[in-house]
């Protein structure tokens, strides 16, 4: 059983540092950059990248860490450190409440509502467009990187309760 919570734990540390990075990425750097953009192309390339990251790489990470948290807090529970258990469970909440649903009720709706969106040749109306929605993604974004750091800083204190 020991095996077992080990290589849980490793998993869950890799699920929740990887959708971590993937957050923290947007925060420091692909909207910064579109930011600067043209608006008409920043909104373009937004929504090509929303259409673009429902696949089989990012599955993994945004998917399941919740659930391999959970599973591994199961499995720490039921070999004896409740600590680990702990800090796994706490970890998994916080995800799934913080990235996962928030992702469902506000990026997700906001993404799609772009996605409907004709790109304006009028540099001045795609400006307006892009700022309203940058401004606010980025908010809730900012919330989702946060969120999964805590739960990447939680399962890292379940390996150490190991």
């Amino acid at each position: 059983m020991r095996s077992t919570v080990l290589g849980l734990s490793v998993t869950s540390v890799v699920f929740s540092g990887a959708i971590f990075g993937f957050f923290y990425a947007w925060v420091c750097s692909t909207m910064w950059g579109l930011d600067r953009a043209d608006p008409r192309v920043a909104i373009a390339a937004m929504q090509a990248m929303n259409a673009s990251v429902r696949n089989a790489v990012f599955f993994p990470a945004f998917f399941l860490t919740p659930a391999v948290l959970g599973l591994t807090a199961a499995a720490a529970y039921f070999s004896g450190p409740g600590a680990a258990a702990f800090w796994f469970g706490a970890a998994a909440a916080v995800y799934l409440v913080f990235g996962l649903m928030l992702t469902f009720t506000v990026n997700v709706p906001m993404n799609e509502a772009l996605a409907a969106t004709a790109v304006p040749d009028d540099i001045a109306a795609a400006r307006d467009i892009w700022r309203d929605y940058s401004q606010r993604w980025q908010v809730w974004n900012q919330a989702r990187a946060l969120a999964s750091g805590i739960a990447l800083t939680f399962a890292a204190l379940g390996v150490a309760r190991l």
